[in-house]
């Protein structure tokens, strides 16, 4: 440490010292910033209240940072927010529906993440528009989220018509978030003719995103024991395809042979899509191999849905369970909400775990002072 000038220190007068302290301490008081000036800066800081014709025309007109600020605004559970949220979805809706959504998901480690990367830098190129939702991992004690999506597609993140949206999961199941579909209007509505969306993990989420899209991939990956181990066959049913993927180097071999096993048990599951076959292909993210054959896959889907009159039929059936879904939900936050169910509902949970009464018992009296 550099010794301060001896000269310079006894001529110095601190503004303050401890008491008994020698020359080699001090500390000097300076001036603070003055109300107005805070004030000043505050009011440069703070960002406008936007109106819901200044959010609907942002939107539009592909405004990244309105675009941000809406998917913001539908997500927040501030009531206030509400009344708003919905003014502005309800102006986007003619807007939106023109775009094909495609769900990925597969067991964690598949490399969902780089192969959405590539297959939307190969949509880029084609001209298209895309959208990218992906659900990040949340703590179910914190809520909390990584949000790490777009350090993950960095070379993705960087397109000029390409928009990622990390929403947090809040701790749901596999990841799937209740504004999911709000926030697929909204991208919509901004002109993304192609919604890609990743899920975490395997389990009920899955279910959740296949209510949502129109086409489910399936990420599996070779060379990492049984790859069928741990998949649910309801999980495999929900598959419009099945992607074996890191099919590269030594790994090429067996991504084969599991495409093989995959494609064998998909021959004897009752296919989601009625009249259409899934089957299990190979594919390395890492190098783009099988990018444009899934893209190829994708779009024969696509073409076989709508000539059928499937695809606007599930669309329909989409927006109806979307209708009953968000009553589930917000019945489940009336009750949950409720002040008297949250007064009794630890002594309840206390009876419980001292084997007082039976989760059912539970359960009435917790629904009988709701009712009350």
């Amino acid at each position: 440490m550099k010794k301060s000038n001896p000269k310079h220190t006894s001529s110095y007068k601190p503004d303050w010292t401890p008491e008994n302290s020698g020359n080699e301490f001090a500390v000097r008081v300076v001036k603070g910033v003055s109300k107005s000036e805070l004030t000043k800066n505050d009011k440069l800081l703070k960002r406008k209240n936007l109106s819901v014709d200044e959010y609907v025309n942002g939107v539009i007109n592909f405004n990244r940072n309105i675009l941000a600020r809406t998917i913001t605004l539908i997500e927040s559970n501030n009531s206030k927010h509400h009344d708003t949220a919905q003014e502005v979805l309800k102006s986007l809706l003619p807007y939106s529906g023109k775009s094909l959504r495609i769900g990925i998901t597969g067991v964690p480690g598949a490399g969902k993440s780089t192969l959405i990367e590539m297959l939307g830098l190969y949509l880029l190129k084609q001209g298209h528009k895309v959208a990218v939702l992906t659900v990040d991992p949340s703590s179910t004690v914190t809520k909390g989220s990584i949000l790490g999506d777009k350090t993950r597609m960095e070379n993705l993140s960087k397109e000029k018509n390409c928009f990622i949206r990390p929403s947090p999961s809040a701790g749901n199941l596999g990841g799937v978030t209740r504004k999911s579909r709000e926030t697929i209007t909204i991208c919509e509505a901004a002109g993304f003719d192609i919604i890609l969306i990743e899920t975490v993990g395997v389990g009920q989420s899955e279910v959740t995103v296949r209510s949502m899209v129109d086409f489910f991939l399936l990420v599996l990956i070779a060379g990492a024991g049984d790859e069928l181990q741990g998949i649910k066959r309801g999980i495999m049913e929900l598959a419009d395809a099945v992607l074996i993927n890191k099919a590269d180097g030594d790994n090429d071999k067996k991504a084969k042979i599991a495409a093989s096993d995959c494609n064998n048990a998909l021959h004897y599951l009752q296919p989601t899509t009625k009249g259409w076959q899934a089957k299990a292909f190979t594919g390395s993210a890492l190098t783009g191999k099988g990018i444009p054959e899934l893209w190829d896959v994708i779009k024969k889907y696509e073409s076989f849905v709508k000539q059928s009159g499937l695809f606007e039929q599930r669309r329909k059936e989409q927006s109806i369970e979307w209708v009953f879904r968000m009553i589930e939900d917000s019945l489940r936050d009336n009750f949950y909400n409720n002040e008297n169910v949250k007064k009794s509902i630890t002594s309840i949970k206390e009876e419980i775990t001292k084997d007082k009464i039976t989760p059912t018992i539970a359960a009435e009296k917790l629904l009988k002072i709701y009712y009350s």
